[in-house]
């Protein structure tokens, strides 16, 4: 079974269309890699299967079938996306009908911290996974910052932190909410060092061989070992 199923997807920016008829899927322990030009819809399309986002032109009706495009032709292809449903499904929940329960699967990182200036990195993550429903004490939340090479900063207000420490505040999620099988990453090495995209580098690997799913997009190059699916938007004029 697939973690994340996206059927016919569409995304219109401005009168210009990004992308339309988008299917993915997802498999447990497969690492999916974005790739595309600025503009190409990247961070839109990881929006939308996270359920900040809305597809265009979408019907969210019920859809009781899989669909699989490998068992059409071309010509078959074509027409059957035109006619079918939109959805997205993380683990059978239907994203845009029940984003609580799909954002109970995965964890989004975004170019956005979703952290507060004025709190502390023990504050942000508290009141983080209270939020999350996760079962956590300040002692794992200080051992995770330390982990992570904020030994120290972990009571100051994160406006007095670099934009690398702050980020890796928030990718400290990563360490916390150990039940997610689905990580949906948009650029996550931005701002981080050598030393500590090395360590994010092997936490993700980590994930991977546990069974979790991710898919991500990144600038740099990965150097990640391990098998992975490659899917590039092309930038439509």
């Amino acid at each position: 079974m697939s973690v994340l199923l996206a059927h016919n997807i569409s995304c219109e920016k401005s009168d210009r269309a990004l992308f339309s008829g988008l299917h993915l899927s997802v498999s447990p322990g497969e690492l999916v890699y974005l790739t595309g030009e600025n503009g190409a819809g990247k961070t839109s399309l990881l929006r939308i299967l996270v359920g900040l986002g809305m597809p265009s032109k979408n019907t969210f009706d019920d859809v009781d079938n899989e669909f699989d495009p490998n068992d059409l032709n071309d010509d078959e292809h074509e027409t059957s996306l035109k006619n079918q449903k939109t959805y997205v499904k993380i683990n059978t929940i239907d994203v845009h009908k029940d984003i609580n329960g799909a954002s109970e699967q995965l964890l989004y990182f975004g170019h956005k911290l979703g952290l507060n200036q004025l709190m502390s990195p023990v504050e942000n993550l508290q009141s983080w996974c209270h939020q999350q429903n996760i079962e956590t004490n300040i002692n794992a939340i200080t051992s995770t910052l330390d982990e992570l090479g904020l030994t120290g900063l972990e009571d100051i207000a994160l406006k007095n932190l670099s934009a690398g420490q702050q980020r890796r505040v928030a990718l400290a999620k990563l360490w916390l909410k150990s039940y997610a099988n689905l990580w949906v990453l948009d650029e996550p090495f931005t701002a981080l060092d050598v030393n500590f995209i090395a360590m994010l580098e092997d936490k993700i690997t980590a994930f991977l061989k546990s069974g979790g799913a991710v898919l991500m997009t990144s600038h740099q190059s990965l150097n990640i070992d391990y098998p992975m699916t490659n899917m590039h938007l092309e930038y439509q004029w």
